[in-house]
C-alpha cells in the first residue's frame, strides 16, 4: 500500500465514552473537493489527537488511508475519526463528496446524530448538498455549515453565506466573521461577544476588534439575534429587544444552543487550514468544537430508527440506554484479505461486548445480491479506529461507534441484537445503482476467485447489485456512477487479487415473426439399423406484443402419433430460446401443427424435437424476423432550470415525453418512455447535463419493433460475434 510513510502523528489511546450524553457523533457533508478531510486533520491536531495534520496531497491523512484514496487524492470510503474535547466524545464521520459513493455518505448520516456541512468558500454549494440538505431537513437532523478556504484569494465567506441562506433557507447565519490583514487571514469576530480572536501567532488571543469593523458587526449582530429570539421558547425577548434592552448575552448563547440541538437554526461557522500555497495560521477549530460539544445534540436527544422483532409485530420503543436490550446497526463493512471482515458499528441501545454472542438479522437487500440471513455469531474483539489504525476497546454503550472483528455474515446495514429477542431496524434509504458495467475474468485463475471476490464486495457495499444475465450471459456490475465502477474493479485487483476487464454490455433483445409463414421439419437419417424419422408441416403467425407463444394441434387421423406431439412442441420451444436471425429469444406467436409424417420404428421423441425446430427455422427463412428491444418507463427529477435540455435529450434518446409536474423545492418529474438500448449510460449522461442534481428510475414496460437501420447492425454484430 502506498502510503508514503504513514500518518505523521501517531494516534495515541482510544478516546471513552463516559455516557450517553458525553458522545458526539457528527457527519461531514459536502462536495469533493471542499476541504473535509483537511478539516478532520485539523481538528485532529486542535485537540491532541496527533501530534500534526497529515495532508491529502501526500496521502498521509487520517480518512484516506485506502490505496486508491492515496492515488487519487479524494475520499471514496466512510472513514471514523474519533477524539476527545471538554469532556466529550466526538466521532467524526467523514463522507465522500462525491456523488458515485452516496451509500458511505447516506451510512454516515445514518450513523450521526448531526451534520457538518462543509462548504468551500472558493467553489459554493453543488446539487448533492443540496439535496442531502432537504434529506437531513425532512427527518430533523440538526446542522451547522463549515465554510472552508476562506482564505483563498477567491474565497468569498460573505458571498457563500448570502448562498446559503438563499439555498438552505431560514435559520442559515453567521457566528463569526473573518478578518485579515497584509498577510492574510487574521482570525475571527464573533457576533454575540463582539470580541476578536486573534489568531495571527498560532494561538486564539481575545482583543478588541478594530474600528473599520464596528458597523459591519452592529449590522450583522443584529440579524443573528433577531434569527436567535424567533428560536427562543422566551416569548417577551423580542419585546425586550425592540425596546432597546441589551440581552444578556449568555441567554442568547443558551437559546442558541437549544435551537440547534433542536435542528431549528443553522450557523455558519469560517475555517481556514493552511496548505499548498495559502500558509497561514489555522483559524476556526477551537470555535468549531464549542457548536459540536455544546450546541449539537447528544444520542439521548436524538431519535431511534423504528426497530421491529423479526418475527413479525409492531414497532417496539427503544431508549439510548447503555443498561437496555443491545439493538445496534451495521454502518459500513469492509473485508481485508489478512485481517478478515471488520464491521463499523452504531450502538443505539444497550452495551456491545467482546466474546458474545449477538444475532445478525438482514434483510429487504435481495434484489442486490443480500439474501435475507438471521443468524447467531460471536462478537471479536472491539476497536476505536481512527484511519487503519485500530486501537482496542473493552466495551462500547449506547451512542458511541466502535469497529467489530470476526462478524463473518455481516453486511452493511444488518442489524445486531440479543439472541433471545432477535431485532430489525427499518433500512436507511439507499439509492438505486443505475450504470450496468459488464465484466469478465482475465484468466482462468481469476475465474477462479472472481465469485468469492465479489461476494466481498457486495457485503460491503450495499448500492452495488451484482447480476449474472442468463439472456446475454453476462456478468453485470450494477453501479451508481463511472468513478463508483472504477473503485470497485480497481479493489478487485489490489484487494482480493482478481483482475477483470470490461466489455459491451448486451441489452436482452427479442425477436418475432413480421408476418405468417409456413414450415417443414424435415429430420430423416438412415443410417444402418435404428433410424431417425420425424416430419412436420407447421404454420406460425404473429401475436399481439406480450401474448408470448401460443401452441395449436390440428393434427388429424393420426399421421403425427398422439405421443409425438409434444415432442414437436418442446423442439419448437428449444429453436424459440435460440432464435432463428440474431440469436435472441423468439416471442409473440403462435404455431399450429397441422401435418406430419411418421415411422413405426424409426420415430422418436428425439426425431420429432428436431423436426419442430427445423421447421421453425424454415418459416422463418420465409419472412423479416423483426427484432425487438425493451422499453423503459423512466421518471427524471431534475431542478427546473434543466427541463428544456433534459426534455430535449430524451427525445434525441428515441424517447417519447409523456409529461411533467411540478415537485415541490424547485424541481420538475419528467415520465418517458425510453428504449434501454439509449439509456445504458444515462446515469453518468443526466448528472453531467445536471450539475450533479438530477436522479431518475427506470421500469421496464414492453418490448417495441427495433428501427431497421438498428436491427441491421444488431444482424451484422451477431453474426460477426
Amino acid at each position: 500500500m502506498a502510503d508514503k510513510g504513514g500518518h505523521p502523528g501517531a494516534p495515541g489511546r482510544a478516546p471513552e465514552a463516559g455516557g450517553c450524553d458525553k458522545v458526539r457523533n457528527v457527519a461531514l457533508v459536502g462536495h469533493s473537493g471542499a476541504g473535509k478531510t483537511t478539516l478532520v486533520e485539523a481538528l485532529l491536531a486542535a485537540t491532541g489527537t496527533l501530534q500534526r495534520a497529515g495532508k491529502v496531497e501526500d496521502g498521509t491523512t487520517v480518512s484516506d488511508y485506502d490505496e486508491v484514496e492515496v492515488r487519487q487524492q479524494r475520499s471514496v470510503n466512510l472513514a471514523l475519526a474519533p477524539f476527545e474535547h471538554g469532556g466529550v466524545k466526538i466521532n467524526l464521520i467523514d463522507t465522500p463528496g462525491y456523488a458515485d459513493f452516496v451509500g458511505d455518505l447516506r451510512a454516515g448520516l445514518r450513523a450521526a446524530d448531526a451534520a457538518l456541512f462543509v462548504i468551500s468558500a472558493v467553489d459554493g454549494i453543488d446539487g448533492l448538498s443540496r439535496m442531502l440538505w432537504e434529506e437531513c431537513a425532512a427527518v430533523g437532523m440538526p446542522r451547522a455549515v463549515v465554510v472552508t478556504k476562506v482564505d483563498q484569494q477567491r474565497g468569498d465567506f460573505d458571498d457563500v453565506v448570502l448562498t446559503c441562506q438563499d439555498v438552505f433557507g431560514e435559520g442559515v447565519a453567521p457566528l463569526y466573521f473573518p478578518v485579515s490583514n497584509g498577510d492574510g487571514l487574521r482570525g475571527l469576530i464573533g457576533l454575540l461577544t463582539q470580541r476578536c480572536l486573534d489568531y495571527s501567532t498560532g494561538k486564539r488571543a481575545e482583543c478588541d476588534p478594530d474600528p473599520e469593523y464596528v458597523d459591519q458587526i452592529a449590522e450583522q449582530r443584529a440579524a443573528l439575534i433577531e434569527g436567535i429570539i424567533q428560536e427562543s421558547e422566551d416569548e417577551s425577548l423580542m419585546d425586550r429587544y425592540l425596546s432597546g434592552e441589551d440581552l444578556d448575552v449568555k441567554a442568547l448563547i443558551g437559546d442558541l444552543e437549544t435551537a440547534v440541538a433542536r435542528g431549528s437554526f443553522y450557523p455558519v461557522l469560517a475555517t481556514s487550514v493552511p496548505h499548498g500555497d495559502h500558509p497561514g495560521p489555522v483559524v476556526g477549530m477551537l470555535e468549531l468544537l464549542e457548536i459540536i460539544t455544546q450546541a449539537f445534540p447528544s444520542p439521548l436527544e436524538h431519535g431511534i430508527p423504528s426497530v421491529t422483532p423479526v418475527k413479525g409485530g409492531p414497532p417496539e420503543e427503544v431508549a439510548c440506554d447503555p443498561d437496555g436490550p443491545l439493538i445496534a446497526e451495521v454502518i459500513k463493512t469492509t473485508s481485508d484479505p489478512y485481517v478478515g471482515r471488520i464491521s463499523l458499528v452504531r450502538v443505539f441501545s444497550g452495551t456491545l461486548r467482546p466474546d458474545t454472542t449477538v444475532h445478525v438479522s438482514g434483510h429487504g437487500m435481495e434484489d442486490r445480491g443480500h439474501e435475507d440471513h438471521d443468524v447467531d455469531e460471536r462478537v471479536g474483539a472491539l476497536t476505536s479506529p481512527i484511519g487503519k489504525a485500530q486501537r482496542t476497546v473493552s466495551s462500547c454503550i449506547a451512542g458511541d461507534i466502535c469497529a467489530v472483528a470476526k462478524l463473518t455474515r455481516a453486511e452493511s446495514g444488518d442489524t445486531l441484537s440479543d439472541p433471545g429477542s432477535p431485532m430489525v431496524m427499518a433500512p436507511w434509504t439507499m439509492p438505486d445503482p443505475l450504470l450496468p458495467v459488464a465484466i469478465r475474468a482475465k484468466s482462468k485463475a481469476d475465474e477462479d476467485k472472481l465469485s468469492q471476490a465479489l461476494g466481498r464486495l457486495v457485503a460491503e457495499d450495499p448500492t452495488l447489485r451484482l447480476e449474472n444475465n442468463s439472456e446475454t450471459r453476462q456478468l453485470v456490475l450494477w453501479c451508481m456512477g463511472e468513478a463508483h465502477a472504477d473503485v470497485l474493479i480497481d479493489r478487485l485487483k489490489t484487494r482480493y487479487g482478481v483482475e477483470v476487464e470490461r466489455v459491451d454490455l448486451r441489452v436482452p433483445l427479442r425477436e418475432t415473426f413480421g408476418g405468417a409463414a409456413k414450415g417443414l421439419g424435415r429430420h430423416v437419417k438412415q443410417s444402418g439399423g435404428h433410424g431417425q424419422y420425424g416430419i412436420c408441416h407447421i404454420d406460425v403467425e404473429p401475436l399481439p406484443s406480450g401474448e408470448g407463444f401460443e401452441f395449436v394441434d390440428k393434427i388429424v387421423g393420426g399421421v403425427v402419433p398422439r405421443q409425438f406431439i409434444p415432442s414437436v412442441e418442446k423442439g419448437v420451444r428449444q429453436q424459440m430460446a435460440r432464435g432463428v436471425s440474431a440469436g435472441y429469444p423468439l416471442v409473440d406467436i403462435k404455431i399450429t401443427l397441422r401435418d406430419g409424417k411418421a415411422h413405426s420404428v424409426d420415430s422418436s421423441d428425439m426425431a420429432f424435437q428436431a423436426a419442430g425446430a427445423l421447421a421453425l427455422k424454415d418459416a422463418a427463412s420465409q419472412v423479416p424476423v423483426l427484432l425487438l428491444e425493451p422499453v423503459d418507463e423512466v421518471d427524471v427529477l431534475i431542478a427546473d432550470d434543466y427541463v428544456g435540455p433534459i426534455m430535449s435529450d430524451l427525445s434525441s434518446r428515441r424517447g417519447r415525453v409523456l409529461g411533467s409536474q411540478a415537485v415541490p423545492g424547485g424541481r420538475t418529474m419528467i415520465k418517458a418512455e425510453v428504449p434501454q438500448l439509449e439509456i445504458v449510460r444515462y446515469a453518468i449522461d443526466l448528472r453531467s447535463m445536471s450539475q450533479g442534481t438530477g436522479t431518475f428510475s427506470r421500469t421496464f414496460l414492453r418490448y417495441e419493433p427495433l428501427p431497421s437501420h438498428l436491427a441491421e447492425k444488431v444482424a451484422e454484430e451477431s453474426k460477426d460475434g
